[in-house]
């Protein structure tokens, strides 16, 4: 039996606003199920780290913190997935450029409007 694909999901977080932000939850959540249903294994650090009591992603050296303690874990990816229907953060490029200077695999991905996008 092989294991599932370890899969770094790349998708916005940070917004203009509360409801831009909270849109990019919704989006990164439906990120995450796209990448399950595939029957892969997905890690969304911008998910994690910026839950209440964790960091606080409107600081710029825990936001930077956060980042960076995501770039650690693509070390053990297989792929990572960039999703676009909302665009390609600064964020998002970091993991792009660290997934390509270091040989894995990077996979554009959209939902269209399979994550309810008419709903905020």
């Amino acid at each position: 039996m092989t294991r599932p694909k370890l899969v770094i999901v790349k998708s916005p977080y940070k917004g203009k606003n509360k409801a831009e932000i909270s849109r990019n939850i919704r989006y990164a959540r439906a990120c995450l199920r796209d990448s399950l249903m595939r029957g892969e294994s997905p890690f969304a650090s911008h998910l994690l780290y910026t839950q209440p009591g964790v960091l606080k992603d409107g600081n710029s050296e825990e936001r930077k913190r956060g980042i960076n303690a995501g770039l650690d874990w693509v070390r053990v990816a297989d792929l990572t997935a960039v999703y676009t229907d909302l665009g390609i953060s600064d964020g998002m490029q970091l993991g792009i450029d660290k997934a390509q200077q270091e040989g894995r695999p990077v996979e554009y991905r959209e939902l269209g409007d399979k994550w309810g996008k008419r709903k905020g």
